[in-house]
């Protein structure tokens, strides 16, 4: 069988030195007569972050089926959480790829290591769950307050938007001068009455017909 081995230190100079990882998995890999395919090993990358150069690559390979199974030295030198070590697993799973971490002695293609998955996937489960319940509770708690839930509602004068656009400013304009995003300045002015826009634009300004000339921009 081809395995990929995978190892990570958080610091390159501290003393740390992955080749400890390394020798282990190769050796663990010869015992049980598997070939190490490809070791992918990252230096000096916190393990609080997800997305790693070499990681990058074993899961792009895995997606290419050049292994038939990843072995680490610890869960916390492969994945950041538990929700990350869940979804790497489903990948492989889907991949039919088999996981073995040494250390915790877990190996998803036995027995013990399928119950093991399951279990983890059954304790993330109920972690997202309670998230969302707790979200929502939160949610029903302000309400209750009187809260304004969502984002915060952006002060429009349409009115003003009205006389920048008929006395020829451009939508570029407006926008700098009203903070406003060109999509909601338009909204703003094209909901204007017709006829307040005429009278806009009798107020000393030199606008012959405002709502045709401004369609066309």
């Amino acid at each position: 069988m081809r395995v990929a081995i995978y190892a990570r230190v958080s610091t390159a100079n501290n003393g740390q030195d992955p080749t400890m990882q390394t020798r282990e998995l190769r050796e663990y890999a010869e015992r049980r007569g598997w070939t190490v395919a490809d070791a992918y090993v990252d230096i000096g990358i916190s393990g609080t972050k997800e997305k790693r150069p070499e990681l990058d690559r074993l899961m792009a390979d895995a997606h290419r089926r050049r292994f038939d199974a990843v072995v680490v030295w610890k869960f916390d030198r492969f994945a950041r959480s538990v929700s990350h070590l869940l979804r790497a697993l489903e990948t492989f799973k889907a991949q039919g790829i088999e996981f073995v971490s040494f250390s915790e002695q877990l190996d998803t293609s036995t027995p013990t290591g399928k119950l093991v998955f399951t279990v983890l996937g059954a304790v993330a489960e109920l972690e997202r769950s309670l998230i969302v319940e707790r979200v929502k509770a939160g949610l029903r708690n302000a309400k209750a307050k009187g809260r304004r839930l969502g984002r915060p509602r952006v002060a429009l004068d349409a009115a003003r938007i009205g006389r920048l656009r008929t006395s020829g400013a451009s939508w570029a304009m407006i926008c700098e001068e009203t903070g406003l995003s060109k999509g909601t300045a338009q909204r703003a002015f094209y909901s204007l009455p017709k006829n307040h826009l005429r009278a806009v634009s009798t107020m000393g300004l030199e606008v012959v017909c405002p709502v045709t000339r401004l369609t066309r921009n």
